[in-house]
């Protein structure tokens, strides 16, 4: 599993799930913070559809970590003041760049995340589908 699906799955998810994989990591390993949790604003792009030319939206405010564990850094990066979670994703982000042994059980808790995440979506969007109104019914 690639880092950005990872992430995706960590963020949108239960938050619980990135805690208890970045406290197993942290009780076993040294890890060392080389950037605090701390806030800064960044760039927002988007592809504008008609001449699919790049143009920054405008900033959107993140929370930034950065961890060393087993001489490998991580990062972690998530919109808005989350301070744990940052330093969380930076954790977990470090741990699979040390292909810690932790790691390789990781994956089937993060794939029944991912399927919960797509359940309750596609719940949401049946949901919004309801209240759709048909205009073709509609008296004149």
């Amino acid at each position: 599993m690639n880092r950005r699906r990872r992430t995706k799955i960590l963020i949108d998810g239960d938050w619980c799930l990135a805690k208890g994989m970045a406290d197993e990591v942290t009780q076993r390993y040294n890890c060392q913070n080389i950037i605090a949790p701390r806030q800064g604003l960044t760039m927002v792009r988007m592809r504008e559809s008609a001449k699919k030319s790049l143009f920054y939206i405008g900033e959107v405010l993140v929370t930034e970590a950065k961890v060393e564990l087993n001489q490998c850094i991580g990062i972690g990066i998530v919109v808005g003041i989350h301070e744990e979670m940052a330093r969380q994703l930076a954790v977990i982000d470090a741990a699979y760049k040390a292909e810690l042994p932790e790691t390789k059980k990781w994956e089937d808790r993060l794939l029944k995340a991912e399927q919960l995440i797509k359940k309750e979506k596609s719940k949401q969007q049946t949901e919004l589908f309801e209240t759709t109104v048909n205009f073709e019914t509609m008296d004149v």
